[in-house]
C-alpha cells in the first residue's frame, strides 16, 4: 500500500492549470517520491520524482524566477 500526503495545490491564473504536489511512501520503505500532478482542462501530466532531481529542479526555477519582474504569485489552495 501506498500512502500519498498532499503538500500544495496551486492554481496558475494564466491558462488556469492545477498544480499538485504529493508525497509518495510505499508501504515496503525506501525514498519518498514527489508526485507532481498538472490538470489542464480533461488532460493530466502525472510524474514522480527523487529528492535529489527534485532539489536539481527547484533551485532551476528559483534562479529563472529571481531573473524576472515581480508579478502576482498564483492562488494556493
Amino acid at each position: 500500500m501506498t500512502t500519498i500526503t498532499p503538500l500544495e495545490k496551486l492554481i496558475i491564473p494564466l491558462g488556469g492549470q492545477v498544480i499538485e504536489l504529493q508525497q509518495l511512501d510505499y508501504a515496503g520503505g525506501g525514498m519518498s517520491l514527489l508526485r507532481t500532478r498538472i490538470r489542464e482542462k480533461s488532460r493530466f501530466t502525472v510524474f514522480e520524482i527523487d529528492p535529489q532531481s527534485a532539489r536539481l529542479w527547484g533551485e532551476a526555477l528559483l534562479r529563472w524566477a529571481q531573473t524576472q519582474a515581480p508579478t502576482q504569485p498564483p492562488m494556493v489552495d
